[in-house]
């Protein structure tokens, strides 16, 4: 089974937690561990992308789950 990358993206604030819609991006994984890794990579670089700074501020959180996929895309 072949596996698909979700990742969300949330901020903590006075009226509660806001996500944005979650973003599952197009390579297909051959199994969970691939997907796994990819994700911590992708969760960091986009935690380096936002920066220090923007992270505290607005109390940034991602996580990411990895979902088994049933269509017919390439795998990766």
């Amino acid at each position: 089974m072949k596996f698909l990358l979700t990742m969300f993206i949330c901020s903590v604030g006075v009226q509660g937690t806001t996500c944005l819609p979650p973003h599952t991006f197009d390579i297909l994984y051959k199994d969970g561990y691939d997907c796994m890794i990819a994700g911590y990579i992708k969760s960091h670089e986009k935690m380096i992308e936002f920066g220090r700074e923007e992270i505290n501020k607005h109390k940034i959180y991602i996580k990411f789950g990895c979902y088994e996929d049933h269509s017919n895309k390439t795998t990766t």
